[in-house]
C-alpha cells in the first residue's frame, strides 16, 4: 500500500523522521505534541510499515470509545480504505477488524484483556498509549504489564507514549526513554478571568458567561462543565435565551450519533455551542472552536478504602487540564478562553491531575495482577504505585467474592476475570448461573453498569428499574437510557446464550443477587426503624422516610454515596432474612471499648459487622489488648488519634511529594492508609495505652516522621 505520511500537512509531520529513528534504535519512546498536531492519526501510519515491525501489528490505546472509532475512521480515510481493512478498532461489545488489519485502535479495558490472552504479545510489534496524560487506571495497568512483558519476554516490543501534556522530566526518568517533541500549530489564546463561580449555581452562571462571550467574538464555542446534569441545565437555559445558535451536549453516555453531531461542523452553517465534560479536553477534535468557556470543575470517582465505597465528587481541575481546555480555542485562529475563577485561584491550583490509580477501586487491578501470576502488585514498576490501603481493600473484596485464596487466583477467580465487567458483577452473574437466575442477573448487571433510567423521585427500589426495562423490551418502547441498558443486557444474554425474560420478577431474588455482588452492603434496619441501616461493613446509610423500602428490615444495597457518618442510599432491593442463612457466621470477638478502654469478649452470630445475637464471655486476657486497640483504630482512628493541624499539614506535604516525585519512594501517609495499616507501624506505641484519652498523648508527628529515609528528611529540611 502506497502512503506517504510526509505528504499530509499536519504539524506533527516535522517529527516523523525523529520518531522513526528513535523507534529503530530504542524500544521505548515518549511523544509530546499539543492537541490537533495529528499525532493520533499520522504517527501510527508513519510507523506501521517500518522494517523493524516485520509485519507485526500495532495496538493503539485510546481512553474513549468515540475517539477510538473516530481515529480509526480518519486513518482509514487517509489510506483510502474502509474501517476494518488495514485499520480497525475494538471497543466494548463492538469491533471492526479483519485478517488484513495492521493497526488496531483499542479502548482501555480491551487492551488489558489482549495482554492477558497472550503475556508475550506475540505478533504485536508496537503498543501506543495515546492521551496518556489522562492517567486512567486502565492505562497505568496496561503500561505496567507491557513493560513487564518487554523486560521479561519481549525486549523487541516497542512502547510509545503519546500525550499533549506530560510531566516530561518525571516520565523520561521513570521510562528511561528519549522524547520526540512537536510544537504543533497553536495560535495565541487570550485568557479572561471572570471571578470565582458558585459551584451550586454553575449552570446558570456558565450560561450567562456564554451569552456574553458569543457577542464579543465570532466562531463556535466550547463550554466545559463537570457532568451531564450541569450540561442539561445549562442547555435548557441557552435554548431559551440564545437564538440562532445550535446547542450540542457532549458527554460519555450520549448516544454515538449525537456525539458525532457535536464534534462535526453544523450542516446549516449556524454557529455552534458545545456543552462538554472533560471528554473534549484532548481526545476529540471539534471543528470551528474559537471561544472556550471553562467552569473550572470536573467530576471524578473517589474510592474510600475505609468504607469500601466510591463517591462521585465535583472538584477543581488542575493547571494542566485548564491549559488543555484553553488551548482548544487556538487551534484554527487566535481565540479567547473565559475562566470562571480568579487569578488567585489559578495560582493555587495543582499542577497536574491526580492519576486515577490513586483514587479508584483497585479490585480489577488486583485480579488482573493475580491472573498474570503476581501476588503483590508492588512487584511491578509503576509510574505511580497504587496506595497500600486501597490494595488491601481490593484483596479483601476479592477474597469475599472467592476470587482469591491466600492472595492467589482461584478457579472461580479465573472465571470472573474472563467476563468483560467488574469482578463484583462477574461474581454475581456466575452465582446466578449456578442458581438458575441468569435472565434476572443479566438485566440487573446492565442496570448496575449504566445510568439510572428513572428519576430520583421514583424511589430507591431497583426492581422498578428491572420492571421498566422489561416493559421496554416487551412493548418495544421508547427511551434512550433504557435502550442503552437493553444493549448491555442483550450482550450479556448473548455471552451466556440465554433468552430474555419479560415476566414479573421476585424482588427477593433481586436482593439475593445484589448480596452476591455487594456482600458488604447487606443492610439491617437500626433500632427504631427510622429509615437508617447498618451495613455489613460497619458503616451506616439512610433512605428517605417516604420511600417504600425505608421500613424494610433487610436491604441489599446496590448504590449509595459514601459520606461521613451516614451514607445516602440510591438503589436497593428488599432481602428475605431466610436467604441470608448461608452468610451467618459464629465468631468469638474481642473488642476495645472506645469510651472507657475496657476489653470485652463475646460469642456473636454475625453477618459481617451486623450482630444478630451476642453472648458475653469472661473478660479476655490483656495480651489481646494491642490487637483490639488496633482493630478499633481501623474504624475510628481519625477521631481517636491526634491528627492535629500540624500533622495534617505534614501529611499534605508528603502526599504532594509522593505525587510529584514518584521515583523517590515517598510513603503513602494518607489517613485511610495509616489507619488500615496501623498494626504494622503503631504497635510499639500501644503497649501503655489503657484509656482512649491516652492516645492523644502520642506524638503522632514524631512517629510518622520515622516513615522517611534520611535523604527524604534532608529533602524536607
Amino acid at each position: 500500500m502506497s502512503f506517504n505520511p510526509l505528504s499530509i500537512d499536519l504539524p506533527v509531520r516535522e517529527i516523523i523522521p525523529t520518531v522513526q529513528d528513535h523507534l529503530h534504535k530504542s524500544n521505548t519512546l515518549i511523544v509530546n505534541a499539543p492537541p490537533g498536531a495529528g499525532k493520533s492519526t499520522l504517527l501510527p501510519l508513519a510507523i506501521f510499515n517500518e522494517p523493524w515491525l516485520e509485519g507485526k501489528k500495532v495496538l493503539m490505546l485510546e481512553p474513549r470509545r468515540l475517539a477510538a472509532k473516530t481515529i480509526a475512521e480518519r486513518m482509514s480515510s487517509l489510506l483510502g480504505e474502509e474501517v476494518g481493512q488495514s485499520i480497525g478498532y475494538r471497543i466494548r461489545f463492538e469491533n471492526k477488524v479483519s485478517n488484513k488489519t495492521r493497526i488496531e485502535v483499542l479502548t482501555e479495558g480491551i487492551l488489558t484483556r489482549f495482554i492477558h490472552s497472550d503475556n508475550s504479545l506475540e505478533g504485536i510489534g508496537l503498543v501506543i498509549f495515546d492521551e496518556f496524560h489522562e492517567r486512567s487506571i486502565h492505562a497505568d495497568v496496561a503500561m505496567a504489564l507491557c513493560r513487564e512483558a518487554q523486560q521479561r519476554l519481549r525486549p523487541d516490543l516497542r512502547i510509545m507514549v503519546m500525550s499533549a501534556t506530560l510531566d516530561m522530566p518525571q516520565l523520561t526518568q521513570i521510562l528511561k526513554a528519549p522524547v520526540a517533541q512537536s510544537k504543533g500549530k497553536q495560535y495565541p489564546v487570550e485568557i479572561k478571568y471572570t471571578g470565582e463561580a458558585d459551584q451550586y449555581l454553575l449552570p446558570e452562571m456558565t450560561a450567562k458567561v456564554v451569552m456574553n462571550a458569543v457577542k464579543e467574538k465570532d466562531g463556535d464555542t466550547l463550554v466545559f462543565l463537570p457532568g451531564e446534569a450541569d450540561i442539561k441545565q445549562c442547555e435548557g437555559i441557552l435554548r431559551k435565551e440564545l437564538k440562532g445558535f445550535v446547542i450540542h451536549p457532549l458527554y460519555g453516555m450520549l448516544p454515538p450519533g449525537k456525539q458525532y453531531s457535536a464534534i462535526m461542523p453544523d450542516k446549516t452553517g449556524k454557529r455552534k455551542v458545545v456543552l462538554a465534560t472533560s471528554i473534549a479536553e484532548t481526545s476529540l477534535t471539534i471543528e470551528g472552536v474559537k471561544i472556550v468557556v471553562d467552569s473550572g470543575f470536573g467530576k471524578t470517582s473517589k474510592f474510600d478504602p475505609q468504607s469500601g465505597l466510591s463517591r462521585l465528587a465535583t472538584q477543581r481541575i488542575s493547571k494542566d487540564s485548564a491549559d488543555q481546555r484553553a488551548g482548544r480555542a487556538g487551534r484554527l485562529s487566535p481565540g479567547i478562553c473565559y475562566r470562571m475563577w480568579s487569578e488567585n485561584i489559578q495560582e493555587n491550583m495543582t499542577e497536574h491531575r491526580i492519576p486515577e490509580i490513586m483514587e479508584a477501586d483497585l479490585s480489577s487491578l488486583v485480579l488482573d495482577m493475580a491472573q498474570w501470576g503476581i501476588v503483590d502488585p508492588h512487584q511491578l514498576t509503576w509510574l505511580t504505585p497504587p496506595p497500600k490501603a486501597t490494595l488491601a481493600q481490593a484483596v479483601e473484596t476479592l477474597h469475599q467474592l472467592n476470587a482469591l485464596e491466600n492472595g492467589r487466583i482461584t478457579d472461580h477467580g479465573r472465571k470472573i476475570h474472563s467476563l468483560p465487567c467488574h469482578p463484583r458483577i462477574a461474581h454475581m452473574l456466575l452465582m446466578a448461573e449456578e442458581e438458575n437466575r441468569l435472565p434476572l442477573a443479566t438485566d440487573l448487571a446492565a442496570i448496575l453498569e449504566e445510568r439510572d433510567p428513572l428519576k430520583r423521585e421514583a424511589g430507591i427500589d431497583i426492581n422498578l428499574r428491572i420492571e421498566a426495562l422489561r416493559r421496554y423490551r416487551k412493548d418495544k418502547g421508547q427511551g434512550k437510557q433504557l435502550g442503552r441498558i437493553e444493549k448491555v443486557a442483550a450482550s450479556y444474554r448473548k455471552l451466556f446464550e440465554i433468552k430474555e425474560d419479560n415476566g414479573q420478577q421476585d424482588p427477593y431474588e433481586t436482593g439475593v443477587l445484589l448480596a452476591h455482588c455487594h456482600p458488604e452492603r447487606i443492610a439491617f434496619a437500626r433500632p427504631g426503624n427510622n429509615a437508617q441501616f447498618q451495613l455489613a461493613n460497619g458503616k451506616y446509610a439512610s433512605a428517605s422516610h417516604k420511600d417504600e423500602l425505608a421500613h424494610e428490615s433487610w436491604l441489599a444495597i446496590a448504590n449509595l454515596d459514601a459520606r461521613e457518618g451516614m451514607g445516602k442510599i440510591f438503589l436497593a432491593s428488599p432481602l428475605n432474612p431466610k436467604d441470608l442463612a448461608p452468610l451467618v457466621k459464629e465468631q468469638e470477638v474481642i473488642s476495645w471499648d472506645t469510651e472507657d478502654g475496657t476489653l470485652k469478649a463475646s460469642k456473636d452470630l454475625r453477618i459481617g459487622s451486623i450482630v444478630l445475637k451476642s453472648k458475653p464471655l469472661p473478660p479476655p486476657d490483656d495480651k489481646f489488648r494491642i490487637k483490639a486497640i488496633s482493630d478499633a483504630l481501623k474504624k475510628e482512628g481519625d477521631f481517636l488519634l491526634p491528627f492535629t493541624e500540624e500533622v495534617k499539614e505534614w501529611q499534605k506535604k508528603i502526599l504532594q511529594l509522593k505525587k510529584s516525585e514518584p521515583q523517590n519512594g515517598w510513603p503513602d501517609v494518607s489517613t485511610s492508609t495509616l489507619l488500615l495499616t496501623n498494626y504494622e507501624w503503631l504497635t510499639p506505641y500501644l503497649t501503655d495505652i489503657e484509656h482512649p484519652d491516652d492516645l492523644y498523648e502520642l506524638d503522632l508527628l514524631e512517629i510518622l516522621q520515622k516513615f522517611l529515609t534520611k535523604e527524604q528528611k534532608e529533602r524536607l529540611s
